[in-house]
């Protein structure tokens, strides 16, 4: 049996980029409650699915949301909350009708940083050892 990885093969690269995304419903309202945040919760987990990214962990709070996601180098991360943001928001505001008495469900704002299996210290250290290889 074939022990899953979490780097992503393609025919010309190897990759592990996993980002840590942060964003809010518009003035930060605390809609993201009962049945909303359980649906919330599979329209991120059916889109991801589809476009073939990884959740590695999701909490969805009741004024923001937190994912912890996997994607391929061809997709940046303004990509990724576009495709997140704009399918949800349209599909929970069909879905949910006191939502559209919002002027957006989203804020245009989201917090993004990048994270991997190696700290940056190593890295800066590997690079640094490699004048001494011989």
């Amino acid at each position: 049996m074939e022990v899953p990885t979490p780097y992503l093969h393609k025919n010309t690269s190897v990759s592990l980029l996993r980002y840590h995304f942060v964003w809010c419903p518009k003035r930060r309202r605390k809609v993201l409650v009962g049945n909303v945040a359980l649906r919330l919760k599979e329209l991120l987990e059916d889109k991801t699915a589809e476009l073939g990214w990884r959740i590695v962990a999701m909490e969805i709070m009741p004024d923001h949301v937190h994912l912890f996601i996997g994607t391929d180098p061809d997709v940046s991360p303004t990509q990724v909350m576009h495709a997140l943001k704009g399918y949800t928001s349209r599909v929970l505001r069909q879905e949910f009708p006191k939502l559209q008495t919002m002027p957006s469900l989203w804020t245009r704002s989201f917090l993004v940083s990048t994270a991997g299996n190696v700290s940056a210290e190593i890295i800066e250290k590997y690079i640094a050892a490699q004048k001494t290889r011989d």
